[in-house]
């Protein structure tokens, strides 16, 4: 799994483009959405494909946007997309017509493969995830099972019969932070700026944000210092994070900002384009997009700015760069 995606072999963006998803050309669009119901018919269900999301006639709804994006970022190219496609429709459906997880597993293995997710609110809803917690603004924990093909986010019904909530909460975490490193690069430039960026299949590497002293600990072999760390979780697969010493995590607050916003845009699993100053456990936000959301922008509190002031205090001036807008 790489950093950057490689540009496979597609319409130019001169041509128009697809209303749904504007990563497609209209011909683009029109192909996955073809391959999409002969994959349900392949499977022997009919279905009504809409441009966000196709039903069958039991009245089930099946979303597009991620299996999009998956075909939008692989990077060999739309030759591949009628096996993905294939693959994503067959998983999906096995596990739609597979008894549930939650009445086959006993309660002890159920809670072994039990884990945080970090979320956006889009798509959350709160009448079955009344116990989500906020981690930042738009973000939030849920609990999931982890399945061979598949993650169940659990409702609070489903939480229910497994225990109390707290106590389920601390085996989350426990089982994350028991998660291996899969990947592990370094972003650098000339000029001294570095961050790390944890990569995986995992659908929780994002999510080991909640988890970061650990993930710190497993890459740099060091603590975190009570000053935190910078980080971003543009989608599921990734986790970047730079741990703050001294002033050079300026240069790295800018580029991890167009790190963030770059990552988030057409991947499968969005989680945030932003980047979040990390303290024992907190995260408070610290870049946005510009009022007009052409661009980027730092914005600090008054903590941070305080931060700031004592490090430059310190005599640690590190990489250059600006923290302003």
């Amino acid at each position: 799994m790489g950093l950057f995606r490689r540009g496979p072999k597609r319409d130019g963006r001169d041509a128009p483009r697809d209303p749904e998803f504007s990563f497609f050309s209209a011909d683009e669009g029109a192909r996955f959405r073809a391959l999409v119901r002969e994959a349900f018919a392949e499977q022997g269900l009919e279905v009504t494909v809409f441009a966000d999301v196709v039903t069958d006639i039991e009245g089930r709804q099946f979303g597009l946007g991620n299996l999009a994006a998956v075909c939008h970022n692989d990077d060999r190219g739309p030759r591949l997309w009628p096996e993905l496609v294939r693959q994503h429709v067959g998983m999906v459906l096995r596990t739609m017509e597979a008894p549930s997880a939650l009445e086959t597993l006993p309660t002890e293995q159920i809670r072994a493969q039990l884990y945080p997710r970090v979320v956006g609110a889009e798509g959350l809803d709160p009448k079955n995830f009344g116990y989500a917690r906020p981690v930042a603004p738009g973000l939030f924990e849920i609990l999931a099972l982890d399945l061979p093909e598949s993650v169940m986010m659990l409702t609070d019904e489903a939480l229910e019969p497994l225990g109390d909530l707290p106590y389920l909460r601390d085996q989350a975490l426990y089982n994350l932070r028991g998660l291996p490193v899969e990947v592990h690069e370094t972003i650098r430039d000339s000029e001294g700026m570095r961050f790390e960026v944890v990569l995986g299949d995992s659908f929780y590497t994002a999510s080991r944000v909640l988890a970061l002293d650990a993930v710190v600990r497993q890459v740099t072999g060091e603590e975190l210092s009570a000053d935190g760390a910078l980080v971003a979780m543009p989608f599921r697969h990734q986790l970047a994070f730079h741990a703050i010493h001294d002033m050079g995590m300026v240069a790295a607050l800018n580029a991890m900002a167009a790190f963030a916003a770059a990552g988030f845009e057409d991947t499968p699993g969005a989680i945030s384009p932003y980047v979040y100053w990390w303290r024992s456990g907190t995260l408070t936000q610290l870049s946005d997009r510009t009022e007009d959301g052409e661009g980027l922008r730092i914005v600090v509190d008054e903590e941070f700015h305080a931060l700031l002031e004592r490090l430059i205090g310190e005599g640690n001036p590190g990489s250059g760069g600006t923290a302003g807008p």
